[in-house]
This record gives structure tokens, sequence and C-alpha cells, in this order.
């Protein structure tokens, strides 16, 4: 693939399957129809057997990349409370889960192309050279075809390059921004983008033109595979649809990492 082809082209993913039971969140069916890949919880932040079998099988129906998304054991708190783990406790629950995902995807028919970290579990690692290792390995150990999504410029990226894997460098759309290209707490006021419309502009403005502008004003440089939008959000759905016209008004083309 030439780099003007790869440069006019991007991933849209979503972090979809994080119902559990009888609690339902977000609309996992009309995303899917919007995105290129998909990060399906595997049961340690949210997920559950059945919420993990019907997320395949409506990503296979759409024609989505499939990925698994780990997390911290973490269901009360949602993946989102950091915990003091080992690198070897890391690799475990990593390989863990993707494992329990791939269980699905080969019943369905189809395979993993991915991983990505939840959370805590992905802002850790983001920092972490160590942790960041640990989860890499993990992804190299169950099969090394599979891609390793991270946060752009941030250790995990560089920790699934030293280890052959291909990585997805990621960027949010309904995220704010520090200074330092680390994502803004949740904890602190305007770290999520709410407005549909704010957060398409921030969209286009890391598809094409490599950044994004904190809340401070201050320009913070982002190369980014890949886009994510939450699919917890209240106006998940709304958002996907307009992002996905405004990129491809752009001459952008939305396609999962390595397809062809």
């Amino acid at each position: 693939m030439s780099e003007s082809t790869r440069m006019n082209r991007i991933d849209l993913n979503g972090d979809l399957g994080e119902s559990f039971g009888a609690w339902r969140m977000g609309n996992d069916d009309a995303l899917l129809a919007l995105l290129s890949s998909a990060n399906i919880a595997c049961g340690f932040h949210a997920g559950d057997p059945e919420i993990i079998r019907h997320t395949v099988a409506q990503a296979v129906a759409h024609g989505v990349a499939i990925g698994a998304h780990v997390s911290l054991p973490d269901l009360q708190g949602f993946g989102r409370r950091e915990m003091s783990m080992t690198p070897a406790e890391v690799h475990a629950l990593t390989l863990y889960q993707i494992g329990a995902l791939h269980a699905f995807t080969r019943a369905a028919g189809t395979r993993l192309t991915h991983v990505k970290p939840h959370g805590a579990l992905y802002n850790m690692a983001a920092r972490d050279a160590v942790l960041a290792n640990a989860i890499a390995r993990a992804v190299r150990d169950f099969d090394p075809r599979l891609r390793l999504f991270g946060l752009a410029g941030s250790a995990l990226v560089e920790a699934g390059k030293a280890l052959g894997l291909a990585v997805a460098r990621e960027a949010f759309v309904d995220r704010r921004y520090r200074a330092d290209g680390s994502l803004q707490p949740r904890r602190e006021e305007g770290a999520v983008i709410e407005d549909v419309e704010l957060a398409t502009a921030q969209a286009l403005g890391i598809a094409r033109d490599g950044e994004a502008r904190t809340l401070d004003g201050h320009r913070v440089q982002l190369h980014a595979d890949t886009l994510c939008l939450h699919g917890d959000g209240a106006h998940a759905v709304q958002l996907a649809g307009r992002l996905r016209q405004a990129l491809e008004a752009a001459g952008m083309r939305i396609a999962a990492p390595g397809a062809t």
C-alpha cells in the first residue's frame, strides 16, 4: 500500500459488548453498522457469555473487525480503577481474556484481528513500559498476527513494535487531551466531549491534520491509525453517523487496519 493511500484511510473503532446480564449499555447493534472495528469486552470489566456471543455475531453480520477489549478484573468499577498488578498477573489476565473472546470468534467462523486494553489498564500501559511489555507479550504469545491498539505516542505502542507486532496508534474523538498527548482524566471537568459537532471537529483535525487542541488551546500532535468513540456515550450512534459522514466527505476511506 502506498503512503498516500495509507494517509487517506482511517479506522473507526468502538468499545462494545459492555452490557451485563439484565443491565444494558449502549446501542451496539446500531453502532456496528457505522464502525470498521469493534473492541468487545471479555467479561472482566463488562460483558457476559451471551452478550459476547451476540456482539460477535452482529460484528460478523456487519463485516466489522473484532478485537478483544481486555481489562483489569473490576466489574463494579467498570475497569476504570487502577489496581496494583505484577507484570506476570497482567500477562496472564490479558492472555485469559483473549482466549475467551477467541472461543466465540472461532465458533462464529471468524477470527480475532486485534487486542485493545480498556480503561485503567489502557492508561497504565500507556505510561508504564513494564506493564506495556506484559500486555504485548501476551498478545504475541497468543497469536503474533494480532494487532495491538494503543494510545498514539504511548509506551504500549512502543512495546508492541519492539516485539514485532503490528500496531494501531489510537486517538479519541470524544476525549480531551493534555499538552503531553495523554488523555485528560475523566474526573476532571470537560474531559469527555459530549457535543457531537465538537467531537466530530476533533476527529477531523486528528485524521486530516494530525493534531488536536487541549481545553486551554495548546496543539497536540497526534498521528493516528484508528479513531475511537465510546459505545456507552449518550449520543454514540448519532456521533458515529455524523463522524462517518464527515470523514468520508473529507476524502477519508474508513477501513479496519490491515484491510485490503
